[in-house]
């Protein structure tokens, strides 16, 4: 008997609903609800629409697919199950909310596993990471792509839910996407209405299609969502067809088939035994058989494997095609397919920089911009503060739509190497994830900002670093010393955070020499994301003392005997103080040896014997000089002149001397902690703050 499309598709329906629900009670936790409902979603992109390839999942030249409402992981695994995935057995579907340590099915997607582009679980990243998705691939499709050569064209498939439509980053980047008209991106919203606290309408009454449209996107609709596999099928190809990105709303109804489908409590809680069996009666199923797939549901994906293998044979024979016809292009799409760097990246980098003071958000842009000017990989952004951060490089293409003029002239194209992110830097950064998420090492996203706005950008800076992505943020104006913009703009504790931070260099050069080290240690760390801190105000230079290859150490003796009767640790832009307090303190008869630390991160990879001798732990005093919160630095010195309250503003050399960064009020405070030592040893073992 002949079985219609209607029918095949009913099935799989049926039997992905009722899967679903069998995997979240059997270890009775999960969110059945959501992928229940989205079940001919998933249908429609991996069977009809979705290019990939189950037996190669980083297939260069695939469709990306996020699920940003990843709370709803189960859809995406299922169906990677389903299509032939090789990793995605059903006895991994089964370890789902399990103890065990090698599932590949976490409680939320990891870019770690295959079949997965990025980590995502704060809600709204996804959807920011897709936008950077798009603007990777119409970057590479505008620099490398030839008429007849089409090497890049992916598309970028995000899933969404109601809940990332009211977090504040997606809104930012859903606005970017539709000023650089991203054509490439195709959104699918999982329009059920529910929340965890109930129905969106307790908090969100507003016009979603509205919203999208006035943000210059196209938007389609599918009113039965959850059964309608034709038209979402329609409307993807539809979505193709336009130059804006587009948003299909497709309304579902959360946990269909159960008895409590439409409502909160289908979101994030195991069904129960009882309500599971008459789910799957609803369905047609036998309520004691559990975890049931059909052969002919087997079969309904069956061609997903030869499909994808023969898509990568279609994509190598056209990049051999295209590396005859262009070899220069060909060799340098390679390299960028490889992710790697030309070998010689570092000769890009001055060897000799100028003696006279500087502020290191100058000394950080003489390094980075012949090296973003020079090799493709770099992909700069700011949120909108190119006067302030030197990220501007020289004959800079901006990235942007070529069908839009811009007013003030900063007009640009789809190749185009620097990002206009507007005042949006928890977008920027999430988006940079998704630069870096596309295929790791083509780009190297960097972005800049002042670094207290990094506060804004930290979930999207943490998402980086727990995906082992390569991002370069610069934050400039890092310090006290950023003077009349006030305490709002002086950072204090922020640097606690990102010390603290897993995955991350926080690296803070004290002048251009280290800057150039900081930029090394950033451009190497090839799975670490970093944060290059830098100031407003000009800073001496250390010529003959400061040495970029030991930047990488993390500390280094800057200046003095290494048996110095103590040591004052500096950093960045306060370290010129403690070098000031230093040669004071020595005039006084007290022989002092300065160390700078420029990043922790790096220090604390280094052998407990180079530790040891930098540190000289429980043998001399050492001192902590930086306008910051002290917590954390009591691992490695015995006292801090440090911030304990907010900024001021004042100029910064004001401001400064207001808080009593002088090299005279520094050497005062310590030459009093130093005689307190010798006349009490055992002071060395309780932390003092000095300031």
């Amino acid at each position: 008997m002949t079985v219609t499309k209607a029918e095949e598709h009913d099935l799989v329906l049926r039997t992905f609903r009722v899967l679903i629900a069998d995997l979240v009670q059997h270890y009775g936790g999960g969110h059945p609800g959501g992928a229940m409902g989205m079940a001919a979603i998933g249908i429609a992109l991996w069977k009809y629409t979705m290019r990939y390839s189950p037996r190669d999942p980083n297939y260069f030249n695939r469709d990306r697919f996020v699920l940003s409402n990843g709370h709803a992981c189960l859809f995406q695994y299922t169906f990677l199950h389903l299509v032939g995935y090789e990793h995605m057995t059903m006895d991994q579907l089964k370890s789902y909310h399990s103890n065990e340590l090698e599932s590949f099915c976490p409680g939320h997607p990891e870019i770690e596993h295959p079949g997965i582009e990025v980590t995502t679980g704060p809600l709204g990243q996804g959807i920011a990471n897709s936008v950077g998705m798009a603007i990777a691939a119409k970057n590479l499709a505008a620099t490398y792509n030839r008429p007849g050569f089409d090497v890049v064209d992916s598309r970028i498939y995000c899933m969404i839910g109601d809940a990332c439509l009211q977090e504040g980053v997606a809104l930012e980047a859903i606005s970017l996407a539709g000023h650089l008209g991203l054509g490439n991106l195709t959104v699918l919203y999982d329009n059920n209405q529910i929340t965890c606290d109930g129905s969106v309408d307790i908090t969100n009454t507003e016009d979603i299609n509205a919203k999208f449209r006035a943000c210059n996107w196209d938007v389609l609709e599918i009113e039965d969502g959850c059964n309608d596999v034709d038209g979402i099928v329609a409307a993807i190809h539809e979505a193709k067809t336009t130059s804006k990105p587009t948003l299909i709303n497709i309304h579902t109804i959360i946990g269909i088939g159960a008895d409590i489908q439409g409502t909160a409590a289908a979101h994030g809680a195991a069904f129960g035994t009882s309500s599971v069996e008459k789910l799957k009666e609803h369905f047609g199923f036998d309520p004691k058989e559990y975890f049931v797939v059909s052969p002919q549901v087997y079969r309904f994906f069956g061609d997903a494997v030869i499909r994808g293998e023969k898509l990568q044979r279609d994509w190598s024979d056209l990049v051999e095609s295209y590396n005859a016809a262009y070899p220069e292009l060909g060799a340098d799409f390679a390299r960028r397919v490889k992710g790697e760097l030309p070998s010689d990246w570092k000769k890009y980098i001055p060897l000799e920089f100028p003696s006279t003071p500087t502020a290191t958000r100058k000394s950080s842009g003489l390094v980075a911009n012949p090296l973003a000017q020079h090799i493709n990989s770099f992909m700069v952004g700011t949120a909108d503060l190119t006067p302030s951060v030197n990220m501007a490089y020289k004959d800079k293409v901006d990235f942007q739509n070529p069908e839009v003029r811009v007013s003030c002239g900063a007009n640009g194209d789809y190749s185009g190497r620097y990002i206009h992110y507007g005042i949006r830097e928890h977008a920027m950064c999430a988006i940079s994830n998704g630069l870096a998420a596309y295929n790791k090492g083509t780009f190297i996203p960097i972005t800049s900002t002042f670094f207290m706005f990094y506060l804004y950008a930290a979930p999207a800076v943490r998402m980086g670093a727990l995906q082992e992505l390569q991002v370069i943020h610069v934050g400039t104006h890092d310090s006290i010393g950023t003077g009349e913009d006030g305490p709002t703009h002086q950072p204090i504790a922020l640097t606690n955070f990102y010390r603290a931070l897993p995955n991350l260099l926080y690296l803070r050069p004290c002048d251009t020499e280290e800057a150039a080290g900081s930029w090394e240690c950033a451009i190497e760390a090839k799975s670490t994301s970093s944060i290059i801190s830098c100031s407003r105000q000009n800073l001496p230079q250390f010529v003959g003392l400061t040495d970029r290859n030991k930047v990488k150490l993390g500390a280094y003796t800057l200046y003095g005997p290494d048996d110095a009767d103590l040591q004052i640790l500096g950093t960045g832009a306060e370290l010129g103080f403690g070098l000031e307090a230093a040669k004071l303190l020595e005039q006084r008869g007290i022989r002092v040896r300065v160390i700078s630390f420029p990043c922790v991160e790096l220090f604390e990879r280094q052998s407990k014997e180079y530790k040891a001798s930098i540190l000289r732990r429980g043998k001399v005093p050492t001192i902590i000089v930086e306008a910051y919160a002290v917590n954390g630095w009591e691992r490695y010195a015995t006292a801090g002149f440090s911030m304990s309250s907010f900024g001021k503003s004042l100029p910064g050399k004001d401001a400064y001397n207001f808080f009593g960064f002088t090299g005279e009020k520094i050497a005062h405070k310590i030459e009093k902690y130093y005689k307190s030592f010798q006349e009490d040893h055992d002071s060395l073992w309780t932390f003092q703050d000095l300031n």
